[in-house]
């Protein structure tokens, strides 16, 4: 059983030598989506992150199997430079630190190169953000990261699930699932980072961040009924 790190990773190159990319520092090699285990917390607020690491499983094509040694469901993807490794811990929030610093300590993975993709109270549905470091805003699963890793310097991906407004109504606006436009919005803001997923695990994190704070273009005023042009219904073409 590995012991969960409570110090920084100070002294982990020599451990790593001979590791394919331990000598790129840059990329990130394990991307961790947080969430609670059960069919009851599946759809709620809180789980966004497990949302967007089953989309990036399901564009890298890996499969995540259940691995006890580290209480998570873990998939390996076979990389160009070294492998990159997808955890969903199956703890509960608040101890998922002990499968990321498990999983890390295993493989050699630098703190630096692991990104954590958890939902943000503090964004509003759909809105996206990339930061590194930093506090854990209160967030029972960052706060166990940072106490299990002995650092907060790592990558984390905000999923913004907006706020109830009152602190009195959080634990229970995070444990109930979104309404559907706010779905409909986190879906796609899960979509739009997704597409910056190379970047992520490239280390290209300034494009990285270029792409997924993009906003959308503003729609265009509808024209008034003197400047819409007139259109004619055309058959559509069809195939024999």
């Amino acid at each position: 059983m590995l012991e969960p790190c409570a110090t920084p990773w100070h002294d982990s190159a020599a451990g790593r030598q001979g590791q394919p990319g331990a000598d790129n520092p840059r990329m990130i090699r394990l991307l961790v989506g947080l969430g609670n285990p059960g069919a009851e917390y599946a759809a709620t607020r809180h789980n966004a992150g497990f949302w967007w690491l089953d989309g990036a499983a399901r564009q890298l094509s890996v499969t995540l199997r259940p691995d006890r040694s580290h209480r998570g469901n873990l998939g390996r993807l076979n990389a160009a430079d070294a492998p990159v490794w997808l955890l969903e811990p199956t703890t509960f929030m608040n101890l998922c630190g002990e499968s990321v610093a498990s999983v890390a300590r295993y493989f050699r993975i630098e703190p630096a190169q692991i990104l954590v993709i958890h939902d943000d109270l503090d964004l509003a549905p759909g809105h996206v953000k990339l930061k590194f470091g930093g506090g854990h805003g209160g967030h029972n699963g960052l706060r166990d990261v940072h106490a299990n890793l002995g650092t907060p310097d790592y990558w984390r991906l905000r999923l913004g699930i907006g706020h109830p407004g009152a602190k009195s109504e959080v634990v229970d606006y995070v444990l109930h699932p979104p309404l559907p436009d706010e779905y409909d919005a986190i879906r796609s803001g899960i979509t739009l980072s997704l597409g910056a997923l190379d970047l992520l695990l490239a280390g290209e994190m300034e494009r990285a961040t270029m792409a997924i704070h993009a906003k959308p273009a503003r729609p265009k005023p509808p024209r008034s009924e003197a400047e819409a042009p007139v259109l004619t219904a055309q058959p559509a073409q069809r195939q024999s």
